[in-house]
């Protein structure tokens, strides 16, 4: 059976990461993104087991001290974590997976999944990012202040991964997102094993 290509998508907050994610989940059916755990509170018309896994602190804590989680972070905050098991049972299975965590849990997987492919997402400039994050009407100008410096620290982490999309027309985004996937799928090692009878057919080792 061939095995399940595991994808890495990080992006600072307001580049419009959830939106193009949304997008690539409606356009390719055959991808899955994985639930992550957290302590936040659920924002509205997030559902638990949908959006992610909300748990409280102690909870959290115990399952890092387990060794449950494949990467475990803390933003703004809040604890965000992603099951080992669950990724391992997906991909064993075939599903192609798709990870949204930032570039501390994306390092923390890449040592354990060194063929994940990893895409990075920008925005256009500056300006723009801080224009969407304003629009949203819900943070003060100091929260904006800090997300801004949050997003330059985690910007200039860019180098560690395979693809670099900048987010400025939707469209053309999502359609290098679905571009990038397609291209991993036709690796040689991952096509192989679908190809093989073709393979054994086109060079008479039936």
């Amino acid at each position: 059976m061939r095995h399940g290509i595991l994808v890495i998508v990080s992006a600072p907050s307001g580049a419009g990461k959830t939106s193009l994610i949304k997008a690539l989940l409606e356009r390719d059916p055959s991808l899955s993104l994985a639930v992550s755990f957290t302590t936040r509170a659920p924002r509205s018309g997030e559902r638990d087991g949908a959006h992610y896994h909300f748990v409280d602190s102690d909870r959290f804590h115990r399952m890092v001290a387990a060794g449950e989680f494949l990467e475990h972070a803390q933003v703004f905050g809040n604890y965000y974590g992603t099951a080992e098991s669950t990724v391992r049972s997906e991909l064993e299975q075939g599903r192609d997976l798709l990870l949204e965590i930032d570039w501390q849990g994306a390092r923390q997987v890449r040592r354990r999944f060194p063929a994940a492919v990893s895409i990075f997402i920008l925005p256009p400039s500056a300006r723009a990012l801080e224009r969407r994050l304003r629009g949203r009407g819900l943070d003060s100008d100091q929260v904006i202040s800090d997300r801004m410096a949050e997003a330059r620290s985690e910007m200039s982490h860019h180098a560690e991964y395979d693809y670099l999309v900048v987010n400025d027309l939707f469209d053309t985004a999502l359609d290098e997102l679905v571009c990038l996937i397609t291209a991993e799928r036709r690796r040689l090692s991952h096509s192989e094993s679908r190809l093989r009878s073709l393979l054994a057919e086109l060079t008479g080792q039936e």
